[in-house]
């Protein structure tokens, strides 16, 4: 069995959010064939409980603190040398260190990178094989939110922009391979990037439809009556708190007033200030973290993803496909996803097809939801299973 580097930005348990998903499978598919030594941050409290269960799969580890404020204040010192901040917020000696002595200590050939800031503790090993999974195309990311702010943080996104697309294109031209989440991402990059075109690929998520399906019995967690809308994710970060906001601004109120019974149930871990907020409106729930996200979307009407800046692939699309539930998407949210509108899910672009195309779902008959939820189960066992989508990894690894 070969050693294996593999860098990941943020602790890959528990598989919770969408990173977090991508790179603990990633990790696991590693763990079949390569004795990895894993360096990675933890920057949130919690999450410390879980690295015996990241230790288990690993030969070797490093686990780093990561305070985020701290690290932002940190990454401002990039302006001033025309860097980009993500690689100063995720600058740590210790990490360093520790690869340098995993590096020498076991003769390491193989790389394995998951974000582009974590490029950064592989640059003196150009010597080994280096494969990076870029997921998103961040630098594109930031360029979006430079169009949707006001200054100075529209200025300060367009820095960041710029110089994180200068350290992608560079990066990729010294890599075996580099992967995206999906083909758009890949195409867009190959845009960005002419020089790498021959090297860039994608591999998409999948779904373990085993823990996402129907077949689980779960009480409902929503009150006698209501009949609920869910929208699930991480609700410190940026596009899933834009989706709700102008969910509620836009769309929601103008279905409660058709269907006084109906609620919407925002589920996901830190909730900002300004999701909490929305807790408030009528109708609205903001539960926080849940321990089992399953419940509420199997007892939901419909699943919405409202999303109006995305990039890559929306696991919460999947897994709502996984279970069955009748899913309404916008364009961008379905991006990367293969499933047919209409019959496997809905699609819907603008407040007044939102209004129209959620309320006519709740109107339907239940057989004619149900069959829709079958339909988008079968579109994800058939196209996105783990193990076949992570099977281009080891030949990337290893092609010479």
């Amino acid at each position: 069995m070969q050693d294996l580097l593999l860098l990941i930005h943020r602790i890959p348990y528990p598989p919770n959010k969408g990173d977090k998903i991508r790179s603990y499978h990633l990790l696991k598919h590693l763990a079949r064939d390569y004795r990895v030594h894993l360096a990675t941050f933890v920057d949130d409290a919690d999450d410390w409980q879980h690295v015996p269960a990241v230790e288990a799969l690993c030969a070797s580890s490093h686990f780093a603190p990561l305070n985020p404020l701290r690290a932002r204040v940190r990454s401002l010192g990039a302006l001033v040398k025309n860097r980009s901040l993500s690689l100063d917020y995720y600058q740590d000696a210790g990490l360093a260190r520790w690869v340098d002595q995993a590096v020498a200590t076991h003769d390491i050939q193989r790389v394995m990178v998951f974000s582009s800031p974590m490029a950064q503790y592989a640059d003196k090993l150009g010597d080994a094989r280096r494969v990076i999974d870029f997921c998103d195309v961040d630098s594109d990311k930031w360029r979006q939110y430079a169009e949707k702010k006001s200054p100075p943080m529209s200025w300060l996104y367009r820095h960041e922009a710029r110089q994180l697309l200068r350290y992608e294109r560079q990066v990729a031209s010294q890599y075996d391979a580099s992967l995206f989440v999906s083909a758009p991402e890949a195409d867009l990059f190959r845009k960005l990037a002419p020089e790498s075109v021959a090297r860039i690929g994608h591999f998409s998520n999948g779904v373990d439809t085993e823990y996402f399906s129907p077949e689980h019995v779960f009480a409902s967690p929503y009150a006698a009556g209501e009949r609920a809308l869910v929208f699930t994710g991480a609700m410190d970060y940026w596009p899933n708190v834009d989706a709700v906001q102008w969910f509620c601004d836009e769309v929601f109120p103008a279905l409660r007033a058709q269907d006084p019974a109906l609620a919407f149930y925002i589920v996901g871990s830190r909730p900002n200030a300004q999701v909490q907020a929305l807790g408030a409106l009528p109708g609205v729930t903001v539960t926080g973290t849940v321990p089992d996200v399953r419940p509420y979307i199997r007892h939901g009407c419909v699943a919405v993803a409202p999303l109006r800046i995305a990039r890559g692939i929306q696991n919460k699309v999947l897994e709502a496909m996984a279970m069955a539930t009748p899913t309404v998407v916008s364009p961008q949210a379905l991006e990367g996803i293969d499933a047919a509108p209409g019959s496997e899910l809905a699609v819907a672009d603008g407040a007044p097809a939102w209004i129209e195309t959620v309320g006519a779902l709740l109107a339907r008959q239940h057989e004619q939801n149900a069959s829709m939820g079958r339909a988008a189960r079968a579109r994800v066992e058939d196209h996105y299973s783990w193990p076949s989508n992570l099977a281009c990894i080891e030949e990337r690894l290893e092609c010479t």
